[in-house]
């Protein structure tokens, strides 16, 4: 899974520097989505896709976190129920749903989660907002150069992302 890291930068100028410079970095103009109130101001920017600024991600998020969490609950009544029955042999089961849905669920809450909608005040006063999708092992190299060649841009924090779901 990649991460998505999230940039504002204070005007399309500044946001088309900034994008120069992650293409001369080596990422991917496929990987670069610019965001703004007014799409005129990022007209000869990349595009994000309707799933990007309607965060999917973060709908898939809490979809799944509530599966898990509804899937825990089930397999804990039932190995509770079995286990007053005197049924242990068959409580293996329910206690390996929950054993795995709480391991799920502490790493999910690992998993960096910053999201669109966070932006929403500073996209409202004409900021850009950058998306730059990247492997896991150049965030950091990434944010440094953002940080070092940008200062006005604000860093806005990782987030994940998966090709194969387009999110």
């Amino acid at each position: 899974m990649n991460r998505r890291l999230y940039f504002l930068a204070p005007d399309p100028e500044h946001a088309r520097r900034i994008v120069g410079d992650l293409e001369t970095a080596g990422v991917r103009h496929n990987d670069i989505h610019a965001l703004a109130n007014n799409d005129t101001l990022v007209r000869d920017l990349p595009r994000t896709t309707r799933a990007q600024q309607q965060d999917v991600g973060l709908y898939l998020e809490r979809r799944l976190w509530g599966l898990n969490l509804i899937a825990f609950v089930i397999a804990l009544a039932a190995l509770i129920t079995l286990l007053i029955k005197g049924l242990t042999g068959w409580a293996v089961i329910p206690l390996a749903v929950v054993i795995s849905t709480f391991v799920v669920g502490l790493l999910f809450t690992r998993v960096p989660n910053a999201h669109v909608h966070e932006f929403k005040e500073a996209l409202r006063h004409g900021e850009i907002l950058l998306m730059v999708d990247i492997s896991r092992s150049r965030v950091a190299e990434i944010e440094d150069l953002v940080h070092h060649r940008h200062p006005e841009a604000v860093i806005g924090g990782v987030g994940w992302v998966s090709k194969t779901l387009h999110v």
